[in-house]
């Protein structure tokens, strides 16, 4: 545990900031878990409005830094051909 006033408050930021980004972490995974699901089950009548879900909370994450901007590109790259197809 942090014995100085200053790291108490850098860890409870810490903390915070944590959970906000696990967060955008989870909201990520869920997105692309539904259009995962999607393209398996091959329901194409609301894919749109998924990719867009995706495409936003990867794009969120990324801006965060929780993913790198590369990483992010390559998963909506990846996801949007495997809706497509």
């Amino acid at each position: 545990m942090p014995i100085k006033k200053a790291s108490k408050k850098a860890l409870k930021r810490s903390m915070k900031l944590r959970e906000i980004n696990l967060g955008f972490k989870i909201e990520m995974k869920k997105a692309i878990k539904e259009v995962k699901k999607a393209a398996k089950a091959g329901s194409a009548d609301n894919s749109e409005v998924l990719l867009q879900n995706m495409y936003s909370a990867i794009d969120k994450a990324a801006r965060r830094n929780i993913v790198h901007k590369n990483n992010a590109a390559r998963k909506k790259s990846r996801l949007t051909k495997l809706l497509s197809a």
